[in-house]
């Protein structure tokens, strides 16, 4: 009796599960996605190894114990040599930047994505109904979008939205704002623009965590174009399933992880104190309301039982599953290639095996964390492989200041093949090492002799180092 009761409430939990999959069918609005556009700066915008070391040789502020800390960091980064700085970081302008010079950086990524976008789209700038603009760090009079929308004459009806300070999850966001507005704006265009102002940021002191977002940012951005109208369905390359925002800024440690402020000293810039844990704890919170939206019940019923089996029985056996197995409910996984660690120990956490967190881990060594705008990289290398099939479906999962949590999933509408800023490089990726040149070229300031010359001599000695490699 006690089986057949137990077999009626599985039957009756299936059932249900899936008339709740039916609702959200139904009611799911139309959201389409028809292109994207990534940015990708000139080549003498490179930052090489010398390059680096030449950058870092202008902060006098720096000893020998911070050359050491910026050395073992570009080492574990994960980043290559074949990123992008804002100009006025390569023409050492970074102790007194001008606001021309940010709003030229952020121009020249607008105006070359957009011009892009709406040449290959074949929709044009008096189309577009909405316009959301997201720049961490950088607001300005006019607003950003103001400047897009006096750049290409578009009408004066269009609704304009200006993101700042939401980090590099805000481009989720903004899809998100979009697709609220898409309920009582029918048959429109919207684009969003991802991106942000790094080159008046540069931090130019010595406290170590304000110099990591120094090794990690580069410049980058995306622009794309949605719609919800129905007659675009056939042109659509993805549509929107999902999207979940999950905001932790009332845990102290949390608000804290991300701050845009001044050191000791005067010098202002972006202080990164984003620990494992957190990025953890602000997944999981995320996932959990995701979840039941997007297994199969079989796998939900299946973890439920492991995660209470592991709880009684206090055990920690690899064997038994500690996170559902998201591959039965996704095929693809965009995950904010913010850092190394934070690629690889978020790929752990969900089972991920190399071939799902490549994109990621290849987006981070070729273009570095451009912020927002990462995640439309992570998804061009994809399309770039040829790996995205009509009805695949994609999980994107950005982290932003605040802490900041999002996520969203798309399904694929056509196999995507189009030609994008990888196309140049793609059949070299994933390349035998991701190994960087730093601790070939510099590794001999761990040496404990270092310590006994002086300041001027380790630098003169890195000078000569960089030379040597031009020659």
């Amino acid at each position: 009796m006690e089986l057949f009761t137990a077999i009626c409430i599985l039957c009756f939990l299936y059932l249900m599960h899936h008339l709740y999959k039916l609702f959200l069918r139904i009611t799911n609005q139309r959201f389409y996605m028809i292109a994207y556009q990534c940015y990708k700066p000139a080549e003498d915008r490179k930052l090489t190894t010398d390059l680096c070391a030449s950058i870092i040789l202008r902060n006098k502020n720096l000893g020998l114990d911070d050359y050491r800390f910026l050395l073992q960091t570009m080492v574990n980064s994960g980043i290559g040599e074949n990123t992008y700085a804002p100009k006025n970081i390569i023409l050492g302008k970074a102790v007194h930047p001008e606001l021309i010079d940010s709003l030229s950086e952020i121009d020249e990524i607008f105006f070359d994505t957009l011009d892009k976008l709406f040449a290959n789209s074949g929709i044009s700038p008096q189309e577009i109904d909405i316009v959301v603009v997201n720049v961490s760090l950088l607001s300005s009079v006019p607003s950003l979008t103001s400047r897009i929308i006096n750049h290409y004459k578009m009408r004066p009806d269009i609704k304009a939205f200006n993101l700042s300070g939401m980090g590099c999850s805000a481009s989720l966001i903004a899809i998100d704002l979009v697709k609220h507005l898409f309920k009582t704006h029918r048959n429109s265009f919207a684009i969003v623009v991802s991106t942000d102002a790094l080159g008046a940021k540069w931090y130019c002191g010595k406290e170590k965590c304000m110099m990591l977002p120094n090794c990690m940012m580069r410049s980058g951005g995306c622009s794309m174009l949605f719609t919800n109208k129905r007659v675009f369905q056939d042109r659509a390359i993805l549509k929107l399933k999902y999207t979940i925002r999950t905001h932790f800024g009332a845990n102290d440690e949390a608000y804290n992880c991300g701050i845009d402020m001044e050191d000791n000293q005067g010098y202002r810039g972006f202080r990164l104190a984003l620990t494992k844990e957190l990025v953890k704890a602000a997944a999981q919170s995320n996932l959990r309301v995701l979840v039941p939206k997007l297994l199969p019940l079989r796998e939900i019923i299946l973890f439920v039982i492991m995660a209470s089996y592991r709880k009684i029985t206090k055990t920690k056996s690899s064997s038994l599953a500690a996170a559902p197995n998201m591959k039965t409910g996704v095929e693809h996984f965009c995950i904010h290639p913010g850092a190394k660690a934070v690629v690889e120990g978020f790929g752990k956490s969900l089972g991920l095996d190399e071939y799902d967190i490549e994109p990621s881990r290849m987006t981070l060594h070729r273009f570095g964390n451009m912020a927002a705008g990462s995640i439309w990289y992570v998804l061009g290398y994809m399309e770039a492989k040829k790996r995205l099939k009509k009805g695949d479906r994609i999980l994107m999962i950005t982290f932003g200041a605040g802490l900041k949590c999002n996520t969203c999933v798309w399904e694929v509408m056509r196999d995507m093949d189009g030609s994008n800023v990888w196309e140049d490089c793609i059949d070299n990726y994933p390349p035998k090492s991701l190994a960087n040149h730093f601790m070939e070229k510099f590794a001999w300031l761990n040496d404990e002799s270092m310590s006994f010359l002086s300041l001027d001599d380790i630098r003169e000695k890195i000078s000569f180092e960089i030379k040597a490699s031009r020659c």
